[in-house]
């Protein structure tokens, strides 16, 4: 006679934790069971709340509470109905044109989500995935493109992708390829810039008070830099170009991770394959 499946599953034990940050948290004993469950890569914190209020989360065997602390060697299962609705939510792959803002709509600029609707959708897209209106429902840019630059922004309603690109630990590399001048040159800026000022766009700068990470920097042809950069600052490559001398004239995000932004069209969107990993 067949046995009938567990409606919990069970969270990965702390030797097995899918996030950088649960070997430190484990450390320092009792957590907040929403950081707990993010830091295992079982969902956002926000959506760990949610599972927790609906009753889709247990804690050795008993409803978990809103704002419970747990210890490192505490037993977490999951609803089989959280999992579910985890798996229905969707990754949009955007191409962002110029003029459309990455967030909010302001000062009447049009956040670039508004583009997500079926006639912009890529005819090459693979995933079998359809559309339905309730896929906008929570969808949020997972980072920032500029409203003067264009390429690939990620638009989420899967907390675990939101955490991965633009949590505080996050490491996740962001390519551009930039488009500069100096003090009015257009033309093989590449020879008019002092090779100083190019190993200071890799590592040296500062901005906010803050040093940033190194950056891979390189010469793609005389008038366009290869950008390689692990964090997100507020229009950091145009900040940091200024510092040395150089205008940016053009800016593209060409890769996140290991997500490219390929052939997709400008204005066009495709979903995030099931395989498709960041």
């Amino acid at each position: 006679m067949n046995q009938p499946l567990p409606r919990f599953r069970r969270a990965p034990p702390p030797d097995a934790a899918a996030g950088a940050g649960a070997a430190a948290s484990s450390q320092h004993g009792l957590v907040r069971l929403n950081k707990r469950m993010a830091d295992l890569g079982l969902a956002s914190r926000r959506e760990a709340d949610e599972w927790i209020a609906r009753g889709w989360v247990r804690v050795n065997g008993q409803p978990a509470q809103m704002g419970q602390r747990v210890a490192p060697q505490d037993d977490i299962q999951i609803d089989h109905a959280a999992q579910g609705q985890q798996a229905r939510r969707v990754t949009v792959l955007l191409h962002k044109p110029v003029g459309y803002v990455s967030g909010q709509a302001e000062d009447g600029h049009q956040p670039a989500a508004r583009l997500f609707e079926p006639r912009n959708h890529w005819r090459g897209d693979a995933s079998r995935t359809r559309f339905t209106p309730a896929q906008r429902k929570g969808l949020a840019p997972a980072g920032r493109l500029d409203i003067d630059s264009t390429g690939l922004l990620v638009l989420t309603q899967d907390g675990r992708i939101a955490r991965q690109l633009i949590g505080e630990n996050s490491a996740i590399e962001k390519e551009y390829l930039v488009r500069v001048r100096l003090e009015g040159i257009t033309r093989n800026v590449q020879a008019a810039l002092p090779a100083q000022q190019l190993a200071r766009l890799r590592h040296g700068l500062s901005l906010d008070g803050q040093a940033l990470r190194p950056a891979q920097v390189d010469w793609q042809n005389p008038e366009q830099l290869r950008f390689v950069l692990t964090e997100g600052k507020k229009r950091q490559i145009r900040r940091m170009c200024e510092m040395v001398g150089l205008a940016v004239t053009g800016l593209k995000r060409v890769r996140i991770g290991h997500i490219t932004l390929g052939q997709l069209p400008v204005g066009q969107w495709r979903y995030l394959g099931e395989r498709e990993l960041f």
